[in-house]
């Protein structure tokens, strides 16, 4: 753990303990609006390849997840930790188009 604390910067094991309760929350709730997407456009389990239906979520989602990381990380108190780390995900994501994001500024 103390490895993961000095890599990612965070002081306190209860500062991790949240910022691993965000991960868990986003990652939820990006499944949950993955599917409610795609069954919003259509793609319902009743027409689209299982196989398929998870692509096209991964799609969908890939975006937007930083973007939900970083609101579930502010409402969680922990906005600096998730700023930085969801520049820095669509910073690879976009393949360092969107914006000049260094990983040690």
């Amino acid at each position: 753990m103390q490895k993961l604390k000095q890599r990612w910067g965070i002081q306190s094991n209860f500062q991790l303990v949240v910022v691993f309760i965000v991960f868990a929350i986003n990652g939820s709730a990006s499944a949950k609006l993955g599917f409610f997407l795609l069954d919003l456009i259509g793609m319902t389990k009743e027409i689209v390849h299982p196989v398929l239906r998870y692509v096209l979520m991964l799609v969908l989602v890939l975006p937007i997840y930083p973007f939900l990381i970083m609101l579930t990380g502010w409402i969680f108190g922990q906005s600096e930790f998730f700023v930085r780390f969801g520049k820095n995900m669509l910073n690879r994501i976009s393949f360092g188009l969107l914006f000049d994001y260094k990983k040690n500024s």
